[in-house]
């Protein structure tokens, strides 16, 4: 079987869930009850803002090394007690990553929402058969096959995981490629900037925001690195501006995330006035970010 052959099936099952309209009712039933995880603190928390990365894919890597550990055993060992243990820790500690989990889906919506509802239920699936291996266990020490298909299950789960962060993007920060100036470019008439008013203007292709704030002007990249909104239509109070979509606050002056679900800052450019004019550039630039391709 060759590569090619391989990871042909494996894009029509993907671009099959990604267009599963079917799936949508059940998320948006789903969605309702996500919706009701409480925002502020907890929130921030269970997006992985205080971290400057998600939580989620943080938080899975102790129960998948409990589970794979319990395998290894299994394999190796004659211990079946060690193993159960293992499991029971897994099982334990998938529940916040769990919800770290759903707290990032309740932000998605179309292709996402659908790949993210079946990598939900995979795994979903090959806990509850791992919870099923955990009680066999206890009297006979039976269970191995159970949490072997479990272990399968999660690991179809793990990798459509891997689909919605590299293919679809959900958790990179949306901002990652995008290209301001390193050089100084004009903009607008300084004049046409209105106190506490956002406005967006195109910088050879980049979406820049630029607002005065208390007589200070400011400039950030307009998307907000969490999934993309156009920040110019958010509010500015309190030297940060607000994403309209799911309520993360920047800072103005730093960029930094001042309240989640957001976890990577905002790109500050330089910003001043020559002629009446407002310029902008970024001081420094990271390689990839320029070059994508490594040409």
């Amino acid at each position: 079987m060759s590569w090619t052959f391989l990871t042909d099936r494996l894009e029509r099952v993907i671009q099959a869930i990604e267009h599963a309209t079917a799936l949508d009712p059940p998320s948006d039933r789903l969605q309702q009850l996500t919706s009701r995880l409480p925002d502020g603190a907890v929130k921030d928390v269970l997006s992985g803002s205080p971290l400057g990365h998600p939580l989620h894919p943080f938080a899975v890597t102790v129960p998948l090394g409990a589970f794979v550990s319990a395998s290894t055993l299994d394999l190796l060992s004659a211990d079946r007690r060690a193993a159960r243990s293992l499991i029971g820790l897994g099982l334990l500690a998938s529940l916040p990553a769990a919800v770290a989990g759903l707290s990032d889906w309740n932000d998605t919506d179309g292709a996402e929402r659908r790949v993210g509802l079946v990598h939900a239920v995979s795994n979903v699936a090959g806990l509850a058969l791992l919870a099923r291996s955990w009680s066999l266990r206890s009297t006979d020490g039976a269970g191995r096959v159970t949490s072997t298909l479990g272990l399968g299950l999660l690991g179809v789960g793990g990798w459509l995981g891997g689909h919605l962060t590299y293919a679809l993007g959900v958790g990179v920060d949306t901002t990652a490629f995008l290209r301001p100036p390193t050089d100084w470019a004009d903009t607008v008439e300084e004049s046409a900037l209105v106190d506490g008013r956002p406005t967006c203007v195109d910088v050879g292709g980049t979406p820049v925001l630029l607002v005065r704030s208390a007589g200070e002007l400011y400039a950030l990249n307009d998307r907000c690195t969490h999934r993309g909104a156009p920040l110019h239509e958010g509010d500015v109070r309190d030297g940060c501006v607000t994403c309209p979509w799911h309520g993360s606050e920047f800072d103005l002056s730093t960029g930094a995330v001042a309240r989640g679900p957001a976890t990577r800052p905002a790109t500050v450019l330089e910003v001043r006035v020559v002629n009446g004019v407002v310029q902008v550039r970024r001081a420094e630039a990271r390689a990839l970010r320029l070059n994508p391709v490594g040409a």
